[in-house]
């Protein structure tokens, strides 16, 4: 039983070995990476100094990653994403590779790196090279554990773990990379680095190995949808070759027949009784269950204090229809925090709500980065890549001058002929100099303060969750307003009365969703008028 993307990564692999092209596929240099690895390497772990053997699917992806090469033996594939379950031999298996790229693959004074967001975590890869390197007396005799590395004298080369702190990374000339853990990674600049610093290598290799997480529009999320659409034929790389084990439908879960497809070494590598312990416990303890989800079966969810889990929101579809009223709603926050604005409308017979938005942030964030050279973002998401798409405008100042989101209440009035009839907006960060502003433009009565707090945001939040979930909520799968989505946790009173509150990281912005959910609350206590002007 496999899940649908590595059925279409063996349809793919399949059809390049039985018509072959610029690239075939060579067994004996495949078998080499794996007989030096079988040869030389023990377990780093647990039954220590057994032999290293492969699992057939460990086999079958290094065969593919090292066996399809060209004329001059030359490897297809450079980049390799494999996501797996927790626990099923990732590190191991990439510790391994690390030694046969150092000592086998032909190349001089290579550079290998284990690298992750801590020293820490990029040390386990490290430590579990060294203890193979250890338990073999051929790779003890010749690789020597120095200070920072180990180096191999046969060829000038070193094996290193490196954490992604931007100095060190600078100047790498690297061979073979190992990204410990990519959903851990807050912004791309680690795995910008790596990469980039592989162009002078004839054949190099980039792994990038780990479980999903709950860190969301990171660099997982991208290599994820970059994945997706290699595998879906909507990209072509010829050098980029994912392994994605995942459960096809989160009704899966609980269903052992299904596990092996997030976990292919269940069984062999991981242990039943243990998957099934964590199963049963994430059915006992709710805020258990996206841990289970996300870290055994490679589900996307959001944090176990969240609003919504990741399925709740999710929804692909988009329009383009023309709409002639709508309900607005803001959230203006102060200082240099992003600030959001939405539109929400409805069609006659169509019970589905269609949002538009809009967001801004000061300017100086921007440049500030620029200027400090760092390339990961502010709050750890690209707000420069959401600006050049269009999904966010920036304000020539330090912070954002409200009259901006006026305007563009006014631009959809104007350009798009949408006529706001309500907008709904929190009283705490509006003056009455722009209240009058807006009523002087939209009506006196048009504005609509909505108080925060759960005697008027509780049952609101609960209906907009509820379609949510019934995906009667279209915003054009907005990466700004999914990030917003993630980062909404709640805060229950005793009464089971919830409200919108940040997680415990400051940076993780909730300003989207306020948005919405003022702007919803007012369209609930305006529907009757609404439906019968469309």
């Amino acid at each position: 039983m496999a899940c649908e993307k590595m059925k279409q990564i063996a349809a793919m692999l399949m059809e390049q070995y039985l018509t072959p092209g610029k690239y075939h596929f060579d067994e004996d240099i495949a078998n080499r990476h794996i007989q030096f690895i079988e040869r030389f390497c023990k377990q780093p772990t647990g039954k220590i100094g057994q032999p290293l053997r492969l699992e057939l699917f460990q086999r079958a992806r290094l065969q593919a990653v090292f066996g399809f090469v060209d004329d001059n033996d030359l490897r297809q594939y450079n980049e390799v994403l494999i996501i797996e379950g927790r626990k099923n031999g990732k590190t191991t298996e990439t510790a391994a590779i690390e030694l046969d790229m150092l000592v086998n693959d032909g190349e001089g004074s290579p550079q290998v790196y284990n690298v992750a967001t801590m020293r820490d975590q990029a040390a386990l890869g490290f430590n579990a090279a060294n203890k193979m390197r250890m338990q073999s007396p051929l790779l003890r005799k010749h690789i020597k554990k120095r200070a920072g590395d180990m180096y191999f004298s046969g060829n000038m080369g070193y094996i290193k773990a490196l954490a992604s702190n931007t100095n060190s990374l600078d100047g790498l000339d690297t061979h073979c990379g190992v990204i410990d853990e990519l959903a851990a990674i807050k912004n791309r600049d680690i795995y910008d680095l790596v990469k980039q610093s592989m162009g002078a290598r004839s054949q190099p290799l980039l792994f990038c190995i780990t479980t999903n997480g709950f860190v969301r529009e990171s660099i997982f999320d991208a290599q994820y949808q970059y994945a997706s659409d290699v595998l879906a034929g909507k990209i072509q790389n010829e050098h980029f070759l994912p392994f994605i084990y995942e459960l096809d439908h989160m009704s899966e879960w609980d269903r052992e027949e299904c596990w092996i497809k997030a976990n292919p070494g269940l069984g062999t590598i991981k242990k039943v009784s243990y998957l099934k312990q964590m199963v049963q416990k994430a059915k006992d303890d709710e805020s258990f269950k996206p841990t289970v989800l996300v870290k055994d079966f490679n589900m996307k969810q959001t944090s176990q204090s969240a609003w919504l889990r990741y399925e709740d929101f999710e929804n692909t579809e988009t329009f383009k229809e023309v709409f002639r009223y709508g309900i607005g709603g803001f959230d203006g926050a102060d200082s240099v925090d992003l600030n959001a604005a939405k539109v929400l409308c409805m069609r006659r017979d169509d019970p589905r709500i269609y949002v538009r938005q809009m967001y801004w942030i000061p300017q100086t964030v921007l440049d500030m980065q620029d200027l400090s050279g760092d390339r990961k973002g502010r709050d750890a998401v690209p707000y420069q890549l959401w600006k050049d798409q269009g999904l966010l405008r920036t304000v020539e100042s330090n912070k954002v001058n409200k009259r901006v989101i006026l305007d563009w209440f006014c631009e959809i009035r104007d350009k798009e002929d949408i006529y706001i009839l309500y907008i709904g907006y929190d009283p705490w960060h509006v003056d009455d100099s722009l209240l009058r502003e807006f009523q002087m433009e939209f009506g006196e009565k048009a504005m609509i303060p909505v108080r925060q707090g759960v005697i008027t945001l509780s049952q609101p939040m609960k209906d907009l969750k509820a379609d949510l979930q019934a995906k009667q909520i279209l915003y054009n799968d907005n990466p700004i307003d999914k990030w917003c989505f993630f980062n909404t946790c709640v805060k229950t009173d005793i009464n089971g009365n919830i409200q919108p509150v940040k997680g415990l990281d400051s940076r993780n912005r909730i300003d989207g969703t306020l948005a919405l959910i003022d702007g919803y609350k007012v369209l609930q206590d305006k529907m009757d008028e609404l439906q019968s002007l469309i």
